[in-house]
């Protein structure tokens, strides 16, 4: 079987199955990954918010349109990256995801890294960080490399501040464009 008919399966055991079910119940649907099933590259947001939700695909509002920018600047594209969240259904009142949701999920994403197996996954903000940096302050490691094993898998992690906090802090957008490109020209 392919990469994108694996993830495919993984789609329907996740909208089968009773994972965090007042979530599911809530959402208008699952929002699973998009883009290459092969990619060398993985972006992990937190969670679907209200277009992702409305589309059934992540990133595709405001903070979706500032990554797609930034995949320009570094010269790529969405069909040459895979793009995905912690957590598949939207949190109601565009709320953190929670702990529970957050472990709930990790199962389901960890498989999806097994099925693209890509050189870097970038974290974007503090949830997917936490998964594979636990503790860290993105303050403090973000446009950095780091290889790290999560239950026996190893991987090599790029944490970014998240696309919405550029948008909400100006100071921070010219920081996450120079780390997406920096980490860009490091993975070429």
């Amino acid at each position: 079987m392919s990469s994108q008919q694996f993830l495919d399966e993984l789609r329907s055991e996740i909208a089968d199955s009773a994972i965090c079910p007042e979530l599911a119940a809530q959402a208008t649907r699952l929002v699973m990954g998009s883009g290459n099933p092969n990619a060398d590259i993985v972006f992990i947001g937190e969670a679907p918010g209200k277009k992702e939700d409305e589309q059934g695909v992540p990133f595709v509002g405001a903070a979706g349109k500032f990554l797609d920018k930034m995949l320009e600047q570094a010269g790529l594209d969405r069909s040459d990256v895979y793009i995905t969240n912690i957590v598949k259904y939207r949190p109601p009142d565009n709320r953190d995801p929670s702990t529970a949701e957050k472990a709930a999920f990790l199962p389901y994403l960890l498989r999806e890294l097994e099925i693209i197996k890509p050189k870097v996954v970038i974290t974007l903000g503090r949830h997917s960080m936490e998964y594979f940096l636990p503790g860290a302050q993105i303050g403090e490691v973000h446009g950095r490399l780091y290889q790290v094993a999560v239950d026996g898998r190893s991987f090599t992690i790029a944490p970014l501040y998240h696309p919405a906090a550029a948008l909400y802090n100006g100071s921070l957008r010219q920081i996450l464009i120079d780390d997406f490109i920096s980490v860009a020209e490091a993975i070429k």
